[in-house]
């Protein structure tokens, strides 16, 4: 029997399975409470992915698959979609107003890295391992408390405690820039006070970490030239985003769908 909820969705004559879209909708995340949401997304997405076969079956593309990392192909439904797109989208030519309107938008977007020299002791924990995790946690806060009567005695608390070579030389990591550790402990960098041991000890997949913020210098806007590449290569990205959406659009509305309106989908 058929679920008024979650009917099949016709598209041209071609039935897409309520359980074909049930699946795909593991793909398409929704706001809590509302799995119908994903459900109508994952409809829209087979639509359009049976609305681009047609097309490639119309220009007769066969299939020629592209390695998309070592040892992983594309599938032939996935190359041929990917050349009727190569083929029919057109996007609008990225011109010097484009790069310009772009980067005054938001200037400070364009930076040079900020720069930190933090020192830390590390309580390493395995992954995964809950009980140790909490071990470390009981240890890190003591000596976060010895810290705080005396911060003087940071690099002796390194040498004793601390699971990072850095021990040797007082828990000091050198100069470090954006992207160069994992992102929560960049977040903690970030936040802490320079000069100051950091409130809390620090959580990342490598255990719990006790931060001293020596010294921090946020990274100067770059100037237009300096980001005319990624300017460009972001106009470019988005015009061709705005040109396949209204491409998509074309076959949906030129399409024959029932069991939901796809258009209306957020």
């Amino acid at each position: 029997m058929a679920n008024p909820l979650f009917p099949d969705i016709v598209v041209n004559g071609t039935t897409l399975s309520a359980a074909s879209i049930a699946a795909e909708a593991q793909n398409h995340p929704a706001p809590q409470g509302k799995p119908g949401l994903a459900w109508r997304r994952a409809a829209r997405a087979l639509a359009i992915r049976q609305l681009l076969l047609e097309q490639a079956d119309r220009l007769e593309i066969a299939a020629a698959p592209r390695e998309l990392a070592p040892g992983k192909l594309e599938t032939d439904d996935e190359a041929r979609i990917r050349e009727v797109l190569e083929q029919v989208i057109d996007p609008a030519p990225v011109t010097e107003a484009d790069l310009h309107a772009l980067y005054d938008r938001d200037p400070g977007r364009y930076r040079a890295p900020t720069l930190y020299q933090p020192a830390h002791i590390l309580f390493a924990v395995p992954a995964g391992d809950d009980a140790q995790r909490a071990a470390a946690r009981q240890q890190a806060d003591e000596v976060l408390s010895q810290l705080h009567e005396n911060p003087r005695r940071f690099g002796d608390l390194a040498a004793k405690h601390s699971a990072c070579s850095s021990r040797d030389v007082g828990g000091q990591l050198g100069q470090l820039s954006s992207g160069d550790t994992v992102p929560e402990f960049e977040a903690a960098m970030d936040a802490a006070p320079v000069g100051e041991v950091h409130d809390s000890p620090v959580e990342t997949r490598y255990g719990l970490h006790i931060l001293r913020m020596d010294a921090r210098a946020e990274g100067d806007v770059l100037p237009f030239e300096a980001v005319r590449g990624r300017l460009r290569e972001a106009c470019e990205k988005a015009n061709w985003a705005r040109a396949a959406h209204v491409y998509v659009t074309g076959l949906l509305d030129e399409a024959r769908i029932s069991g939901m309106d796809l258009q209306q989908v957020a």
